[in-house]
């Protein structure tokens, strides 16, 4: 959907405002419909760590590379891509018990679990 958006405008980023627009639209009919939308205190803001808000950032990073890249590599290897960082990432995430996660190691199990990286490769190639 973000692909045809893109499509739509001279400059494929353009599209990506469009999406955070309706992201953000979205989260704020809901949250008010919900009545579970209010404006932090200085207070709440002052105990967020400093990287808390990098989510927002990698998640941009995420749609703008989709609208600049996914159409050139295609809907699997991109989306395949996708789903196998964010598998490599928990599994680091966990191990590490980094950003409030709670310690789980990084087993055989889960490791090999990362086999996903051929299906990967496998797609992207064929």
């Amino acid at each position: 959907m973000n692909g045809t958006l893109a499509k739509g405008f001279a400059q494929p980023l353009t599209a990506g405002i469009v999406v955070s627009t309706c992201t953000a639209l979205t989260i704020l009919v809901v949250g008010l419909v919900m009545g579970r939308l209010q404006w932090p205190s200085m207070e709440e803001v002052a105990r967020v760590p400093w990287w808390a808000c990098l989510g927002g950032v990698m998640g941009g990073g995420i749609v703008a590379t989709q609208l600049l890249i996914a159409r050139q590599i295609g809907a699997a290897p991109f989306l395949g891509m996708l789903v196998t960082a964010g598998v490599v990432t928990s599994i680091l995430l966990d191990h590490l018990s980094w950003v409030g996660f709670d310690q789980h190691t990084a087993s055989w199990p889960r490791i090999v679990g990362g086999l996903m990286i051929a299906g990967v490769l496998l797609v992207a190639c064929f």
